[in-house]
């Protein structure tokens, strides 16, 4: 692995390491704070827009509800802060590739590039889904659930804690085909291993859909089952990659003989 170099040719000590470290830690944070501020003027509107799947689904003149009374000024505030924090990752890995480009060989910058660009399409895709997919389902099974008499009216702050939850939930979960992909390409599992594991993984799945999800089978299956497919498409993506490894090992190969 290649080593950093200053500009008078010497390699990089510790403290240059922690400086450039910290420089770059302070441009992420910067470039959040930019987004907040941007964002600041519409946070009603960014919260109504998040609120909207579970609005429609609620009996006619009900709506949502805030028990604290500080709720309707500091929930929209605290879901904009996640939205500039979200809408800040692609810069955030942009700081942290290029933190850690220069010690990678030439072949690791090659794959890294398109690692990081599908990280950050897979964590919106998954936020995408929870919204667009799940929402309407869950809530609408929610509302219709409840026993007669009851006025379903949510409170502003824990419905906003679920969507936060739901959304980093299927967020990090649609990330398992990177992950995946990066234990067979490193050599730490072989396809044919985690493929022979298969039963486990799905059982896996749907632990964690327990966990990160609310107590209701329809909600953790809408994880689970997303997170398998997940599963078998970096199984797929690194078997793909394992066989140019072994082309390009046997080319190296014969090559050599020659």
């Amino acid at each position: 692995m290649s080593d950093k170099h200053n500009t008078f040719g010497g390699e990089l000590t510790i403290v240059d390491h922690l400086i450039e470290l910290r420089d770059r830690i302070m441009k992420s944070l910067a470039a959040i704070l930019i987004i907040f501020l941007s964002l600041f003027y519409f946070a009603n509107d960014i919260y109504t827009f998040v609120a909207t799947p579970l609005m429609s689904v609620l009996p006619e003149n009900m709506g949502m509800i805030a028990i604290d009374p500080t709720s309707p000024f500091f929930a929209p505030f605290k879901l904009t802060f996640y939205v500039s924090l979200f809408l800040a990752a692609p810069y955030i890995l942009y700081q942290l590739w290029s933190f850690i480009a220069p010690g990678l060989y030439k072949n690791e910058k090659a794959l890294a590039i398109p690692l990081f660009a599908s990280s950050v399409v897979l964590f919106y895709a998954g936020i995408a889904f929870a919204y667009y997919v799940l929402f309407g389902f869950v809530f609408a099974f929610f509302v219709s659930v409840a026993p007669e008499g009851i006025l379903v009216m949510p409170d502003i702050n824990s419905f906003l804690s679920f969507a936060l939850a739901i959304f980093f939930a299927f967020g990090i979960a649609f990330e398992i085909p990177i992950a995946v992909f990066l234990l067979i390409w490193v050599g730490i599992v072989e396809p044919e291993d985690l493929t022979s594991k298969r039963p486990y993984v799905v059982v896996g799945c749907f632990v964690v859909g327990m966990i990160l999800t609310p107590p209701d089978p329809f909600t953790q299956s809408m994880l689970a089952l997303p997170m398998w497919l997940l599963f078998e498409i970096g199984i797929l993506c690194g078997r793909f990659v394992k066989r140019k490894q072994k082309e390009k090992a046997a080319a190296e190969d014969e090559t050599g003989t020659e």
